[in-house]
């Protein structure tokens, strides 16, 4: 597997997963959406479906790992560390590209939700979408990263470490492909499965970002964007959706060294 082929395959993975997950938020979130206040089991599905298909469509290229925390997690497993700038860096850039074509994909919508007065005019997590009210999270912030429903940082935090030592413990049982640099094909329905459960069962505080790519590169993404009252990203809160994953992905790969290895 060529340092080239890591790099294509998690980036190409990654753009699919927030594609597709971050469209289904877009779907639930957006005014002039037929899919509209479709409610948080479609978005936990979503996600879930999401997972599957990019693990599925680039496992073959680079181990279709799609998450830092996975990725430390196996060079924690394994002991090898060499390729793991070149798979951070290919799922940032796979986040960022998913998240702008997000925005395409949406962009009548977004323009509808962001010019309605009932929507700008009206509060937000912390406070209004306002210029002079300086909001931390925007109204439509939700569609590209996460933010917690209670502002408790040692509880956030602790929720993210806690969701992803889930999934990375589940990625690292299911076992790996021929090249054990990531999911075989049954470990990546199964793991899609363990995202939708880690969503329903522990999704509500944070919004599971239980990765720092899926997180960080559409923050930054949302930040850049031309989207009008678009409030703002919430950069305060976006060091917890990063440190939270890698740590659980780290914890994840002592409990499997110490009880599976």
């Amino acid at each position: 597997m060529s340092s080239s082929d890591i790099f294509i395959g998690e980036t190409i993975g990654t753009a699919v997963l927030i594609l597709l997950g971050g469209g289904v938020c877009a779907a639930v979130t957006l005014k002039a959406s037929k899919a509209r206040n479709a409610g948080w089991l479609a978005i936990t599905f979503g996600w879930g479906f999401a997972v599957m298909t990019a693990v599925y469509m680039t496992a073959s290229l680079s181990g279709a790992h799609l998450n830092p925390a996975v990725t430390v997690g196996i060079a924690i497993k394994d002991g090898d560390w060499s390729n793991v700038p070149v798979y951070i860096a290919g799922q940032v850039l796979g986040a960022m590209i998913g998240a702008a074509l997000v925005w395409v994909a949406y962009y009548g919508q977004f323009q509808a939700h962001l010019t309605d007065q009932e929507i700008i005019s009206t509060p937000h997590e912390e406070g209004m979408v306002d210029q002079k009210a300086a909001p931390k999270a925007g109204p439509v912030l939700g569609i590209f990263s996460t933010g917690p429903e209670v502002r408790n940082v040692w509880q956030n935090l602790a929720t993210e470490i806690i969701g992803t030592v889930v999934l990375v413990l589940a990625v690292l049982t299911q076992g790996l492909n021929d090249s054990g640099k990531g999911l075989g094909v049954i470990g990546a329905l199964i793991t899609a499965f363990v995202v939708v459960s880690i969503g329903l069962s522990l999704g509500g505080p944070t919004g599971y970002a239980i990765n720092p790519a899926r997180d960080l590169g559409p923050r930054i993404v949302h930040a850049l964007l031309p989207l009008p009252n678009k409030g703002g990203s919430d950069w305060s809160y976006a060091w917890i959706p990063v440190a939270g994953p890698l740590i659980g992905g780290a914890l994840a790969a002592g409990i499997y060294n110490i009880a599976f290895a």
